[in-house]
């Protein structure tokens, strides 16, 4: 009766609020402060009806939940379950038991309260599948299981399963797993040679105060296993806050230096099963950091490689030590193979094809017949490879298909100017071929040729036909290179340096000198960058539709004719001899697709912008094909990966500072 009276007083309090609301327009016209007297009317009318529902849903709760409930085959059998239950219905609370409102609710009534607002991240659809879902009220973790009730018009049961012990315990141990990291000292030799002893020391305390102090932060421990190499043994989440952070070390010891000199080149390893797998993930990240140039860290997970920073140009080596041991082993491969197929990149260059001839005449001093796999329809070397078949030496190149009925077991595949599987000039002969040598000069990156026999990978030169012009000059003088051939070496050297212009060191001079003095017409070879009308007007047309942006110019065109490829690094070739452009972009409609190919004066890595599109190369060169992809679409890609670049080296900039 008195529950009874409740609901009456709460009709009449509904009434009158009606009847006040009705009657404050008058009075506000005739006497605006008669309404004060309403005003707390209202507000204690409202007082009383919140009084009243909470009233009223306790009394709900009371007569809903209780055990003494009667008529109920539902309730009578869900009112003895040891965990917490409720039961929900066109998107409301009906019922729970008393576990479920002491442990979930801490003592509140809920009944007919939205479930939207008592439980915002509960999903029926994911509480019916086998695992449940994972569900937090307050500082308690839970699995909710559903199901439909039978006999119930479409209510739904569910059940939590207080867990909060055992997803504690799965958090830090998935948390306190070991991760290796180990730290390298990019070009010690090369750095620390010319140093006072006293110098060294200064210089090393200095890095290793740096590094301490950085995993300092962590839960791990560091060790110097060597002069320039450390190992560091870190938790998971330390990993994560140095992914956070994107290994602000980097910045910190290139920070010594105004010039950058002093770089470190970090390999991480994580997520593995055991301590002994995230180290080997840790030495397969460190070898693809330095064979990126260094000055960045590599990241490899069970899913991949994530790469960090990498922004410095390579130091140069001085040493041809290697060369001749390269050129040595190389001849000893050759001569243990019964034929050899030489093969470059896709749409290949004069590097690609001027290296291949480097390394036919290699085999031709080693007396083992060889060939050049390349696709005249599809190259950027048409007029090198017209020079040859004039001069009666177009029985060395063949196409790709034709190798595959001569590969044999024993058969040597010579890949240059590229290290990825992907950008082959033939999958299929790669995959024929269980011998395989790889001469490249591009930073590595993801997708790379997995276990070659012998790699010569130097991304600090400026392109492969460098690298196969040293090792020619480590093989017999009297059997060495035509006139030609080194017309054809010399020929990549300029287009890869622009005529050297850009990206030279010390041995690409040594490197062209030694040409020159082999019969290689500088006049000549210029005469193989020759364009034909068509192509010129093409590639004016693309640099006038440029624009810049951030400091890099990017021009679009629609697709172009058959044949005329080669405007796209030409054009963006031309973008960089404009005032104020850092780097150039150029993107071209092809088959459904975009072709990108980007170009640096050396300010801007083209290289890490492009490889997150799917694209590689190198530090002031590089390019990527998107596929399914529309011009616009792929402006926009590339301004977002500008934007993200120009955010990394401001904070490179602050962290100099």
């Amino acid at each position: 009766m008195k529950q009874k009276q409740g609901l009456d007083l709460a009709a009449v309090i509904l009434l009158l609020l009606i009847a006040c609301a009705a009657l404050a327009v008058p009075v506000a016209l005739l006497s605006p402060k008669w309404l004060i007297a309403p005003a707390v009317l209202v507000v204690a009318a409202l007082g009383v009806l919140w009084y009243q529902r909470r009233c009223l849903r306790t009394f709900v709760a009371k007569n809903l939940c209780s055990t003494d409930f009667e008529n109920s085959r539902i309730q009578y059998s869900l009112t003895g379950l040891p965990i917490p239950t409720m039961l929900i219905a066109d998107g409301r609370v009906l019922w729970y038991n008393t576990i479920f409102r002491e442990e979930v609710l801490n003592g509140t009534d809920a009944v007919t309260r939205p479930i939207d607002r008592l439980f915002p991240e509960l999903d029926l659809a994911v509480c019916s599948r086998p695992h449940g879902q994972d569900l937090t009220v307050g500082n308690k973790r839970f699995t909710a299981y559903a199901g439909a009730a039978k006999g119930s018009r479409g209510a739904n049961i569910v059940y939590l399963v207080d867990d909060t012990v055992y997803k504690q315990t799965l958090e830090e141990y998935t948390a306190s797993r070991p991760a290796c990291l180990i730290i390298v000292i990019d070009s010690y030799d090369e750095l620390f040679d010319d140093m006072k002893d006293s110098e060294q020391a200064k210089e090393l305390e200095a890095i290793n105060s740096l590094l301490e102090a950085y995993i300092a932060k962590s839960t791990g421990f560091l060790r110097k296993i060597s002069n320039s190499r450390y190992i560091a043994v870190v938790e998971e989440r330390d990993i994560h806050w140095m992914l956070q952070e994107r290994f602000e070390i980097l910045d910190q010891v290139r920070a010594l230096h105004p010039g950058g000199f002093t770089t470190l080149s970090i390999g991480v390893g994580h997520g593995g099963k055991t301590l002994q797998e995230c180290h080997q993930m840790a030495r397969e990240s460190i070898d693809i950091a330095l064979g990126r140039g260094g000055d960045q860290a590599a990241v490899k997970t069970v899913d991949g490689f994530e790469f960090y920073g990498g922004i410095s140009h390579g130091v140069e080596k001085r040493s041809h030590v290697r060369s001749r041991i390269i050129a040595n082993a190389l001849c000893d491969l050759i001569k243990k193979s019964d034929s050899v197929i030489i093969m470059g990149h896709r749409m290949s260059d004069l590097d690609a094809i001027g290296s291949a001839i480097g390394v036919l005449r290699i085999c031709k001093i080693c007396g083992v017949p060889a060939a050049i796999a390349v696709n005249s329809d599809a190259t950027l070397a048409g007029p090198l490879l017209k020079t040859f078949i004039d001069a009666g030496e177009g029985h060395n190149f063949i196409l790709p298909d034709q190798t595959l009925d001569v590969i044999t077991p024993r058969t040597l595949l010579i890949v240059v100017d590229t290290y990825q599987k992907r950008l082959l000039e033939s999958q299929k002969i790669y995959e024929k071929c269980k011998r395989i040598v790889v001469i490249d000069h591009h930073r590595m990156a993801v997708g790379h040729i997995d276990n070659p026999l012998l790699l010569y990978h130097e991304p600090y030169a400026s392109s492969a036909s460098e690298l196969v012009c040293e090792l020619l000059q480590f093989l017999p003088k009297e059997d060495n290179i035509t006139a030609l051939e080194a017309q054809a070496l010399l020929a990549g050297i300029m287009l890869d340096t622009r005529s050297f212009a850009l990206h030279v060191g010390v041995r690409t001079f040594e490197a062209a000198a030694w040409l020159r003095s082999r019969g290689a017409q500088t006049a000549d070879t210029k005469l193989l960058f020759n364009t034909s009308k068509e192509e010129y007007e093409a590639r004016a047309h693309i640099v006038e539709s440029a624009y810049i942006y951030k400091g890099c110019a990017i021009a679009l065109s629609e697709e172009l004719d058959a044949g005329m490829n080669v405007v796209l690094p030409m054009a963006a070739n031309d973008l960089l001899t404009i005032n104020g452009v850092d780097a150039s972009f150029v993107a071209v409609a092809k088959n459904g697709g975009v072709n990108i190919s980007a170009r640096s004066m050396g300010a801007l890595n083209v290289q890490v912008i492009l490889e997150p599109l799917g694209g590689g190369g190198h530090l002031m060169m590089a390019g990527a094909q998107l596929h399914d992809c529309t011009l616009q679409d792929a402006e926009t890609r590339i301004r977002e990966q500008i934007d993200i670049y120009r955010a990394a080296q401001a904070a490179q900039q602050d962290a100099a500072r």
